[in-house]
């Protein structure tokens, strides 16, 4: 029995030994794989701090690419931006076409001048025959006729005036008769050459030095670039009546459309704001962009529907004051068109689905004049509704497309007000074709200096854009309101309803 025993502790401890040695390389190889699980763990956790970085990387590369695919077609980027880009390759199978008139255009010829407008006629005559030497007897028919146009070689004329002198006995004293008061207002430049001057600093984008080498070269006197100067400071006056009552007529217009751009005066950076109504257009210079500007402008009231860009002083001037907005559909189509540029398949697909819904709705508009106006009016419903599903239907997950969305979530009645909005254009092309005239003259003249140029600015530009507008003649109107002015008379207007 005890032998037995033996036996078994013997066993049992053989068996213990076996089991420690056994823990003993168990607790090892834990040892082993807890250091092997930190180094793996520390090389995955470098792992993803580089895939962390690579993928920051390749967002700021993405951005950086979508910005540099960003043009004039497919952004709010003004076209001279895009003389960076390369030219375009030429297209197969066209060739290039030619300058000046093409095969089978209709002939324009200028208008001859009108016989009661014609200063002096000068006759021709042959004495012999000019091929045979024969003698001629008068032909009954049209005789050739060659208009010519010139310059009277002095194109000025010196009016002196002479104020008498006169003694009194009585006071003891000599008195000189007073000049009319349109002279003194006038001094030494006459009305007609002021509004001459004005045209040239207005409409012509002149300096005073460019008008004062042409007035000393051409017309044959001199004048100093301060009293040119204020010659436009007494246009510029003439000019206020018209122009407030312009201002002023603004709030009552069913509908406007609004532009701004920049100005410079004494590198102090300014906004040109233009509003363009349908007979006139208003250009105001005022140092902010936000909607502050509308609310002076337009007030907290105004009853008509604003056409702008997506600009955010137009959002929150109709967020503020309940204001209908028409958004420029131009300037959408050029976002839209900015999605299908990006390197993300599906945001390429969603903005390819937008642009057709939107080109669907131009067709529309082109097909007006083949429908009734009840068609018409079906037509721009159907496509209204079809834009509105496929902007706010499968958008993918970025933010350029998560924003559209959004956008129209929020504002997206408001580009489609021209439906229920007569005479409403859907795009804002007025505005910006009426303020590139402001782009071109700020590119030349380079801004202004002072309160008074600004002024000027104001009043000339909205001068020659509302002329152009109504098919009047802006140096006749500069005439008329110098005239006016000069005489003591009250501005003459601008407005619609005007003389």
């Amino acid at each position: 029995m005890k032998k037995s025993t033996q036996r078994n502790n013997t066993d049992l401890a053989a068996i213990v030994a076996r089991l420690e040695a056994r823990v003993g390389v168990l607790e090892t190889e834990l040892v082993t794989t807890k250091r092997k699980l930190r180094l793996t763990t520390i090389e995955l956790e470098a792992t993803e701090r580089k895939l962390a970085e690579t993928e920051t990387r390749l967002k700021a590369t993405e951005t950086e690419l979508a910005k540099a695919r960003k043009n004039s077609s497919n952004s709010s980027k003004p076209p001279s931006s895009d003389i960076t880009r390369p030219p375009r390759a030429p297209q197969k199978g066209k060739g290039k076409r030619r300058r000046g008139g093409q095969p089978g255009h209709p002939l324009h010829e200028r208008e001859a001048v009108a016989p009661e407008d014609v200063d002096k006629t000068e006759l021709h005559t042959l004495s012999a025959c000019p091929a045979c030497g024969g003698h001629l007897t008068p032909a009954k028919c049209d005789p050739a006729i060659l208009q010519q146009i010139e310059m009277r070689k002095k194109l000025i004329d010196v009016t002196e005036h002479r104020g008498l002198a006169y003694w009194c006995a009585h006071c003891r004293a000599i008195h000189w008769a007073p000049f009319p008061e349109e002279v003194e207002r006038s001094g030494l430049v006459g009305p007609h050459l002021t509004s001459v001057i004005a045209y040239l600093k207005g409409a012509c984008h002149a300096s005073f030095s460019t008008i004062q080498k042409f007035i000393e070269e051409v017309m044959g006197f001199t004048v100093s670039r301060g009293h040119l100067a204020k010659v436009i400071g007494k246009v510029s006056a003439s000019l206020q009546g018209a122009y407030v009552d312009l201002l002023n007529a603004l709030t009552s217009e069913s509908y406007l459309n609004v532009d701004e751009t920049g100005h410079r005066e004494n590198k102090r950076r300014m906004w040109t704001w233009c509003f363009r109504a349908e007979l006139y257009t208003v250009f105001k210079i005022d140092p902010s962009r936000g909607s502050k500007v509308l609310v002076e402008v337009l007030g907290r009231k105004f009853d008509g529907v604003l056409g702008c860009d997506y600009f955010s002083a137009y959002h929150k001037y109709m967020g503020d004051f309940g204001v209908e907005v028409q958004f420029c559909l131009a300037h959408l189509i050029r976002d839209v068109k900015f999605l299908t540029t990006l390197t993300d398949a599906a945001t390429r697909r969603y903005g390819r689905k937008v642009l057709e819904g939107i080109r669907a709705l131009f067709k529309t508009i082109h097909r007006r004049d083949r429908m009734s106006k009840e068609a018409f009016q079906r037509a721009l419903e159907r496509a209204r509704h079809d834009i509105l599903k496929r902007v706010l239907s499968y958008v993918p997950d970025r933010s350029e497309t998560q924003n559209l969305a959004k956008r129209f979530r929020e504002h997206g009645e408001a580009y489609f007000r021209f439906i229920t909005t007569p005479g409403m254009e859907p795009t804002n092309n007025v505005a910006e074709q009426a303020i590139r005239f402001v782009v071109i003259d700020r590119l030349v003249t380079q801004g202004t200096r002072s309160e008074k140029g600004r002024r000027w600015s104001e009043r000339i530009w909205t001068v020659l854009a509302t002329c152009r507008q109504q098919g009047r003649s802006s140096f006749d109107f500069i005439h008329s309101a110098v005239t006016h002015s000069f005489n003591g008379d009250p501005c003459p207007s601008l407005l619609p309803s005007g003389p």
